[in-house]
């Protein structure tokens, strides 16, 4: 009988008790995360959330509580007239739901202001285990491949959290097929889930549906936040939503996505779980920009690194 506690993911979990779920690109890569927050906290699991945000955090009433790191409450107010705050949006709909989270929004920066940032939620919160997550799979793209995605939020996240040391680290990545508006082959995220399994990296993975509270969950916050943000519903979120529902193919939920072509389909509910530092040395560039102390310095050295990249594995169709 298939069991999901027997997912090597969710067994390495067993004895977690102050867990950290974070957003591990920015924006709504923590929506991703609420199935997993959701079925943490009624195992009993003390959970606080964290999302590397592209919100002004410095023009809302959010609480710095440290540099770079604030503390997301119901009644924030953003009052830079951009109404972009999915932390926000996610806070209340978590209150609606009878739930009040302790949630924590970071602002952009280099590696070494996030690694402080997270010791400090690490200190504070007593934290035991910290799960990144990724609404996509550029994330897996160790640096080499012809065409990465999006990495730079993800691999500043990735490396902060790697650089605390704290022992029990790991990154989930949803939304298989999503990263395909962006360039990436997924023939190569494969095949690097395929390096991890072969040195014990790969933690397996694990799939919701849309019959599940978690589920369901998922796609009332996404249907909450796209009432709130007109004009910045999420490509990813609304991605996953459409695949629960059973979309398929070039379908756009969004009008963000019109007039290019999408693929839609089952396995973007599919959640594959790693060893955070399994991937990390794996990345081939992570020794360039683990001590970046801002944006710029981060895309300089990582610009650097392509540049003398000497082999690159060129993107592949999937053979099927």
């Amino acid at each position: 009988m298939f069991q999901l506690d027997k997912v090597p993911f969710f067994e390495q979990l067993t004895d977690s008790q102050n867990i950290l779920v974070a957003g591990a690109g920015g924006g709504f890569d923590i929506y991703s995360g609420i199935p997993i927050y959701l079925n943490l906290k009624q195992q009993g699991k003390n959970v606080i959330l964290g999302n590397l945000s592209f919100t002004w955090l410095s023009e809302t009433t959010a609480e710095q509580v440290w540099p770079y790191c604030y503390k997301i409450k119901i009644n924030d107010m953003d009052l830079s007239g951009r109404n972009y705050f999915p932390e926000l949006y996610l806070c209340q709909y978590l209150e609606m739901q009878g739930i009040h989270p302790d949630m924590y929004a970071f602002e952009i920066s280099g590696v070494m202001p996030l690694t402080r940032a997270y010791q400090y939620l690490i200190k504070e919160h007593k934290i035991d285990t910290i799960i990144l997550v990724d609404g996509g799979t550029d994330s897996l793209m160790f640096g080499d491949e012809q065409t990465l995605g999006t990495p730079m939020e993800d691999i500043c996240s990735m490396a902060a959290v790697y650089n605390t040391g704290i022992d029990k680290q790991y990154l989930l990545s949803v939304g298989f097929g999503i990263d395909h508006f962006h360039g990436v082959s997924h023939y190569r995220f494969l095949e690097n889930v395929a390096e991890l399994a072969k040195e014990g990296g790969y933690l397996g993975l694990f799939q919701i549906t849309k019959e599940m509270t978690e589920g369901k969950k998922l796609s009332e916050l996404v249907a909450h936040a796209n009432k709130r943000m007109h004009h910045h519903q999420s490509i990813v979120a609304n991605s996953i939503v459409s695949a629960l529902d059973g979309e398929y193919g070039d379908y756009h939920r969004t009008n963000r996505t019109r007039g290019s072509e999408l693929w839609i389909n089952p396995l973007m509910t599919i959640y594959w779980a790693f060893e955070l530092q399994s991937i990390i040395a794996k990345n081939r560039y992570y020794e360039m920009v683990k001590d970046t102390e801002d944006i710029t310095q981060l895309h300089v050295r990582f610009s650097s690194f392509r540049k003398q990249l000497k082999e690159i594995r060129r993107n592949k169709q999937m053979p099927i």
